[in-house]
């Protein structure tokens, strides 16, 4: 089987091309495990360090002539996890209309004209939910704040009526903040979360924009690969009909919560300069604090344990500096 990753020159893309090139197998449409034969990742940039076995479309995922380059008429599934981030959708709405939205809706409309509807993973957000309770749980309403939220909405909307309609088999996850991404801090409202364990880790400074007393929805990157994995080889009959949409369990810890950790995993907090940003504190300060999410938890999806196994797994695959276990 042919699988399609977009994004997948990004950090997750990335993780989940070595996971599905790891695991070796996906669930078929009959739901049993068939081998994958080519993996094909999309992006508008180039990997640093391609993976052996992965095959790299660079394009604009809005070019229709991309697609079809990408998706051939054997692929049987596709991860959609390219997105143009909070913070820097909320400055360019075009930029990010144009990515998080006009993008899903050609990425459908290839998906539409196979000869086999494929599984189609939809990587949402817990910025759907904007006005909300603190805690939310499967059946609470979804009422954006942000543009990039308002993409994901849509996007999940439109997702459920291709598959109504028999075009794709589609599943959309609503991710946790994912804690602690590797790399540099980016654009996204949330990057803080990561930077402020990441970069003091590695002997870094780092800047909180946000209260000590901010809770955060979070779930480490591996967890959030299996979760989607799992996700994806769920035989149809698991959904309840008409459901394709699932808030994904995580755990909720206060900025004061990550701090103490990282001091337990040996970084300096001291290098962490707590500068205000009433922008960025609007946008997360309006996401879930928690979750009850009892259809995950009954179709086997997990949490991470704790922040000090969130900081050991960063610890483990992105240092080799050891720690816990998830």
């Amino acid at each position: 089987m042919e699988v399609v990753l977009t994004g997948g020159a990004g950090f997750l893309g990335r993780k989940l091309s070595e996971a599905l090139l790891a695991g070796g197998t996906l669930a078929g449409p009959g739901g049993d495990g068939q081998p994958i034969t080519r993996i094909v990742c999309i992006d508008q940039v180039k990997p640093a360090h391609p993976l052996e076995g992965v095959n790299y479309v660079c394009g604009d995922i809005c070019d229709g002539s991309v697609l079809e380059q990408a998706i051939g008429d054997d692929t049987a599934s596709v991860f959609h996890l390219a997105a143009v981030v909070s913070g820097q959708a909320e400055a360019d709405f075009d930029l990010g209309m144009r990515v998080n939205l006009d993008a899903t809706r050609a990425l459908l409309e290839r998906c539409r004209r196979l000869p086999n509807p494929p599984r189609f993973i939809f990587a949402s957000s817990v910025a759907a939910f904007g006005v909300a309770p603190p805690v939310v749980d499967d059946d609470t309403p979804v009422r954006p704040l942000n543009s990039y939220g308002a993409a994901k909405v849509i996007g999940e909307y439109l997702v459920g009526e291709y598959a109504r309609r028999g075009w794709i088999d589609g599943r959309c996850f609503r991710l946790p903040t994912i804690v602690i991404r590797p790399g540099a801090p980016n654009r996204a409202a949330s990057s803080f979360a990561s930077s402020i364990l990441r970069e003091p880790l590695r002997g870094k400074k780092a800047v909180c924009p946000v209260g000590k007393d901010l809770p955060i929805w979070i779930q480490s990157p591996r967890t959030v690969i299996a979760n989607l994995i799992l996700g994806h080889d769920l035989p149809p009959e698991a959904w309840e009909e008409g459901l394709r949409v699932l808030n994904l369990p995580g755990l909720t810890v206060t900025v004061s919560q990550m701090v103490a950790g990282l001091e337990r995993a040996g970084g300096d907090s001291g290098l962490i300069s707590w500068v205000p940003d009433a922008a960025i504190e609007a946008i997360v300060g309006a996401w879930p604090r928690g979750m009850k999410t009892p259809r995950a938890d009954k179709l086997g999806f997990q949490p991470d344990t704790g922040i000090d196994a969130i900081i050991g797994v960063f610890q483990e695959d992105e240092t080799g500096l050891g720690g816990g276990q998830q």
